[in-house]
């Protein structure tokens, strides 16, 4: 096996990262350096310069498995059974419950520490 497949990255990869690196970073300049310029062009040639980065990145070894983990991630959330609109509220019903029920506990445990502690140590609070 050669060492560049040991690595999973090619030397033409890290080329393509400092190009991307160096067109989002020309985008953070320009945008600096041309603030007279209005904002929408400014935004529009942000958008097309982060596009074409993007399209450069994804054609890196690191940039294809992330896209093929994106997919997956997407096949993955279609199989999802969300909930009903009915079993969310239920649910969103028992934890404020829980949680109010809780409090008032703790409240009142509260209250019982500081009477003890003030009828063992006689300060009255």
């Amino acid at each position: 096996m050669s060492e560049n497949t040991v690595n999973g990255s090619k030397p033409l990869d890290m080329m393509k990262w400092l190009v991307t690196l160096g067109l989002l970073g020309g985008v953070v300049a320009a945008n600096t350096i041309f603030n007279d310029v209005s904002l929408l062009y400014r935004a529009l040639v942000a958008v097309v310069v982060v596009l074409i980065a993007g399209f450069i990145a994804a054609t890196t070894i690191k940039g294809s498995a992330f896209i093929t983990f994106a997919k997956d991630s997407r096949t993955e959330v279609r199989k999802v059974v969300w909930p009903t609109r009915q079993e969310t509220t239920t649910t969103t019903m028992i934890v404020l419950a829980a949680t109010v029920f809780m409090a008032l506990v703790l409240w009142g445990l509260d209250g019982i520490i500081v009477w003890a502690v003030s009828l063992i140590t006689g300060l009255g609070l």
